[in-house]
């Protein structure tokens, strides 16, 4: 995950919606299920649909009342913590 890019995918949620969000990742995971998929292609696609769930978990942070800097913070500690584990 990274962080610059949750990021700007929290901010999009922002000015958008959170269903342009689900919308997407719904759509790749249906395409994980090509059979023709390379395992980088589809590393990719990992990473760009757990950025995204990233995204959608800082949103709801800041929805609560958490201040976005502080639910970036709190939830790339919680991947990195989950991580060392």
């Amino acid at each position: 995950m990274k962080l610059p890019v949750i990021k700007h995918l929290t901010q999009f949620i922002e000015d958008n919606d959170e269903d342009f969000v689900i919308e997407t990742i719904e759509t790749l995971e249906a395409l994980t299920e090509v059979p023709s998929l390379k395992d980088e292609e589809l590393d990719v696609i990992g990473e760009l649909i757990s950025n995204m769930y990233g995204a959608i978990e800082v949103n709801k942070m800041v929805k609560e009342g958490t201040p976005k800097k502080d639910a970036l913070n709190s939830f790339m500690k919680r991947v990195m913590g989950s991580i060392d584990t």
